[in-house]
């Protein structure tokens, strides 16, 4: 059995995120993958406005129909690369590979002697988690870039007055 890990901040997860679960399902044949919700702790701003446990919510249901199974683990932050990976793997099921396409979490998987996998990006100029967000703040077409699922979480929570009141300043313009 083959066991695999995506960290991600998943700040919403949007259809790049699943294309590439979709990816990993299709190519790489793993039986079980781990995501790791990566600044678990960071919530309500307008780089990560949702909590970790409603992007478990978002995640889960998003992939209730991949034939793969899948673990949602929250990976609070840790200002310390030297051990981030040690800490990623102390807080998830083991696993054998990881996947990313972000330059340091590659080198740090790599010295930690884990197998790193990239694939491909896709449509990265329009599918990415700030370019949903800051749509969500100027109330443009988001629900395009993300899966239903995660649509109606959003909805649920309250999620859009919630990164518009965070994103407010409460200064006066000086």
């Amino acid at each position: 059995m083959t066991r695999g890990c995506y960290i991600g901040r998943f700040q919403p997860f949007h259809n790049g995120h699943r294309s590439m679960v979709e990816a990993i399902v299709e190519d790489d044949h793993v039986d079980e993958l781990v995501l790791g919700i990566g600044s678990a702790d960071a919530s309500h701003t307008r780089h990560d406005p949702f909590t970790a446990g409603e992007r478990i919510m978002m995640l889960t249901k998003s992939l209730v129909d991949v034939d793969l199974v899948t673990y949602a683990v929250p990976i609070e932050d840790l200002d310390r690369n030297s051990v981030w990976v040690s800490h990623v793997q102390s807080m998830s099921p083991d696993f054998d590979v990881a996947y990313s396409n972000n330059p340091l979490v590659i080198q740090l998987f790599e010295e930690a002697g884990v197998e790193v996998r990239q694939s491909p990006m896709f449509n990265r100029e329009v599918l990415e988690g700030s370019e949903v967000r800051e749509r969500m703040i100027k109330d443009g077409n988001w629900e395009s870039l993300v899966p239903d699922a995660v649509a109606e979480v959003v909805e649920e929570i309250d999620g859009i007055e919630r990164i518009q009141r965070v994103s407010e300043t409460d200064s006066n313009g000086v």
